[in-house]
């Protein structure tokens, strides 16, 4: 079984205000093989970090359906809740986290809160995303990965 590691972020300027979503997928050797940024319009840094989340694990298990993939995050509300430790009280976060779950069912997925400064790659996918105003992923399709 391979190993996959996903760096996700999101962030709003302004909160709530124009936000994104940004993940990286790596390998076991640390090489990038997906980056992905989901342009969100106006909404909370919740929903962008959750919506990273989402986008870096479907990249994942599109690369490799079956890998073990750890999620390295320094969002503190989303590993939490993702773990199970705190309750997922606001609804869109409910529903996200219901569509990550959905990705992960019957999987192998572990969680890990970092600092911020040790997740840039993810943040700045989640930048990149929101300079443009637009949603974008790339990977090993499009000779980039």
């Amino acid at each position: 079984m391979s190993r996959l590691v996903v760096e996700a972020d999101g962030g709003s300027r302004g909160n709530p205000g124009p936000a994104a979503g940004g993940a990286v997928v790596l390998d076991e050797g640390g090489l990038v093989r997906a980056e992905v940024g989901v342009f969100l319009g106006v909404t909370t840094n919740n929903v962008a970090e959750y919506t990273g989340l989402v986008a870096g694990l479907e990249a994942a298990f599109e690369l490799d359906p079956d890998a073990a993939v750890h999620v390295r995050m320094d969002s503190k509300l989303v590993v939490e809740q993702m773990t199970g430790r705190w309750k997922i009280k606001h609804p869109a976060l409910q529903d996200l986290a219901h569509r990550a779950r959905e990705t992960i069912a019957g999987r192998s997925v572990t969680f890990e809160w970092v600092p911020r400064l040790s997740n840039s790659r993810a943040d700045s996918a989640a930048n990149e995303a929101m300079d443009r105003r637009e949603s974008f992923r790339r990977g090993p399709a499009d000779g980039q990965g």
